[in-house]
């Protein structure tokens, strides 16, 4: 049904100079990790936050932190060890591929805080909403930015609380992930930034007519993916959009309304 559109694709990636792949919550829900968008979702996933009256939105703060911290890390805590044993889709594969053949190099994009493109051997990846795999203090006392390693939280299965211990700082105080909630302003930014920084510089040796950007599952809700490749795309940058739910793109894009590893598969294919 969308043979012609395929084909163009493929055709975008096999002269590519240069490859941006940028990735929203799409990306990972191929790979078996939850669907939270709209309230529904979000319950299925955590039961026990529909009986509290607690939407993603409400527990994706900072606050909870100071006002309940075993709710915060019983809801992070069990992100993060999903996100743990959970094994990248084929389409990151197939990207790592593409990627390769590009003698200008690549770079990833995403809002994601899953890891799943590290996990998959990606190197040169921008996190602009952080990372669950590294923590921060809460006190902001300086410590820096420091990853999770081996950290496993105990989480009741029924009530999505964590038991003690929590993580904590080096200084003693509680320590929280390295994510971007929603209404935060302690969150540190300083790895993003230097993965940003890396990112500017990449992008100002590339020519924009050898770049192609293949975005996976970005949406509108919180649309900084799906900006980024649509302000690329007017430079002179080939975009290509692989979107089930929302695959409406600007003109001269290449829009698929298929999910990431259905469209990737799709295109590799050609």
């Amino acid at each position: 049904m969308y043979e012609a559109v395929i084909a163009e694709a493929a055709r975008a990636v096999r002269t590519a100079r240069a490859l941006l792949v940028t990735a929203g919550a799409g990306m990972g829900v191929d790979s078996g990790l939850p669907d939270f968008r709209g309230n529904e979702g979000f319950w299925r996933a955590y039961p026990p936050f529909r009986a509290l009256g607690l939407s993603f939105v409400d527990l994706a703060n900072p606050t909870w932190f100071e006002r309940d911290p075993e709710l915060a890390w019983g809801f992070y805590g069990h992100r993060l060890h999903l996100y743990q044993r959970t094994q990248p889709h084929a389409g990151f594969a197939r990207l790592r591929a593409w990627a390769a053949r590009c003698a200008g190099g690549a770079h990833v994009f995403t809002s994601n805080v899953d890891g799943q493109f590290q996990r998959a051997g990606f190197d040169a990846v921008i996190e602009c909403h952080g990372s669950l795999g590294h923590l921060q203090c809460t006190r902001g006392c300086g410590a820096g930015i420091t990853p999770v390693g081996d950290l496993r939280i105990e989480v009741d299965p029924e009530t999505f609380r964590a038991r003690a211990p929590l993580p904590r700082c080096a200084c003693g105080a509680l320590a929280r992930p390295n994510v971007l909630m929603f209404g935060d302003f302690g969150w540190q930014a300083e790895r993003t930034a230097a993965q940003e920084a890396g990112f500017e510089r990449w992008l100002a040796e590339v020519d924009p007519a050898g770049l192609v950007v293949i975005e996976c599952g970005a949406g509108t809700a919180i649309p900084t993916v799906r900006r980024l490749g649509e302000q690329l795309a007017r430079t002179g940058a080939t975009l290509i959009r692989l979107n089930p739910r929302e695959p409406e793109a600007p003109p001269g894009a290449i829009a698929l309304p298929l999910g990431a590893a259905a469209g990737l598969a799709a295109i590799d294919a050609q």
